[in-house]
């Protein structure tokens, strides 16, 4: 087996974001790999199902896509931590120096690209937690040889942040007083019972924390405690805990109770009148917040327009900056749009 110092094998999706672990194989002693432990003689260009064997033992039935030129090869495993581990220890035995998880892709696991560009495409593709980044990010070198070929709106370009927040899921506190449903919000924005729910006043007594899908772009989602005055020592550390969480979030949604008028609010939040299912107890129209249901789904699909507008994501096709790299040629470009041929498209 060849034990070139450059071949080298990496796991590409981050450990426990899906069900498929992507192993890339990249070196001359691809070829020689997978004919020693793949059941099927790959064919370039194309996926193929088969069995990857450590001698009389099946690892796993992998994908296995092999590049055009033979550099590289990706084995989609099942995502069990197990099957991972031994396929890179079995990588690590043929030959490659297994690289360790690092986010975005190094240059040495992807090996030779068409462009600079495409390259960091690549490079980042692990960062992409849904469909849309995925779609927006594999758009980008078609979209900027479109953009280049014409008049690039440079300013415009360098102002989108979109695909950033697409690859670096930023973070959304649920803020309010307590008993507002927070935490009957948040599990609607989850998808599923995350946060402890009950018709009490803090119920949650420590921030919740998890990804969420807001409609493709990715978010960390923070359930906070109701914020209030208390005496029980475990709710006050609980507040005190939350509040760091809260000032270091991209965005807030506060939570106001159409049954119950507010005694304090949350400013530049992005504001939302829960509960407007049952009777109102004060006058709320004139204020710019908008009502929802968290408890019967009313109301909940404008809110999620509405966060994914404040992130900016639009048409996947739009060319964009997803690197500091990227964004520090825009801005010279901005004066000089010589500049824009740095990019590499």
């Amino acid at each position: 087996m060849n034990d070139a110092p450059d071949n080298v094998a990496m796991v590409l999706t981050p450990p426990g974001a899906a069900a498929i672990a992507v192993l890339r194989l990249c070196g001359p002693g691809v070829a020689a790999f997978l004919q020693a432990h793949f059941s099927k003689p790959p064919r370039a260009g194309f996926c193929m199902h088969g069995q990857l064997r450590d001698g009389e033992t099946i690892i796993d039935d992998p994908v296995v896509v092999l590049a055009e030129d033979g550099a590289w090869a990706e084995i989609s495993l099942h995502g069990g931590p197990w099957i991972v581990r031994c396929a890179c220890q079995l990588a690590q035995r043929g030959g490659f120096r297994v690289l360790p998880a690092c986010l975005p892709t190094p240059d040495a696991a992807i090996g030779p690209t068409e462009s600079p560009l495409q390259g960091e495409m690549l490079a980042a593709l692990p960062l992409a937690k849904t469909q849309l980044a995925i779609k927006t990010l594999l758009a980008q070198p078609a979209a900027w040889q479109k953009a280049l070929a014409g008049r690039a709106d440079v300013a415009a370009i360098l102002q989108d942040e979109s695909l950033w927040w697409l690859l670096h899921p930023p973070q959304i506190a649920i803020v309010g007083e307590p008993n507002v449903g927070k935490s009957t919000l948040a599990n609607q924005l989850f998808g599923r019972q995350r946060s402890i729910t009950a018709d009490l006043p803090g119920t949650t007594r420590d921030w919740v924390g998890e990804m969420a899908n807001i409609d493709g772009l990715a978010v960390t989602l923070v359930d906070t405690p109701g914020q209030r005055q208390t005496d029980d020592p475990i709710e006050v550390a609980a507040i005190a805990a939350s509040q760091g969480k809260i000032a270091s979030s991209h965005l807030t949604i506060e939570v106001l109770d159409a049954t119950h008028p507010p005694q304090r609010r949350w400013p530049d939040s992005l504001s939302v009148i829960n509960k407007t299912d049952l009777p109102a107890a004060w006058e709320f129209s004139q204020l710019d917040a908008l009502p929802i249901s968290a408890l019967t789904g009313a109301g909940l699909d404008q809110l999620r327009s509405r966060i994914v507008q404040r992130f900016g994501i639009g048409h996947p096709s739009r060319p964009r900056w997803w690197t500091p790299r990227q964004k520090e040629i825009l801005a010279r470009a901005l004066s000089d749009p010589s500049a824009l041929r740095e990019l590499g498209v």
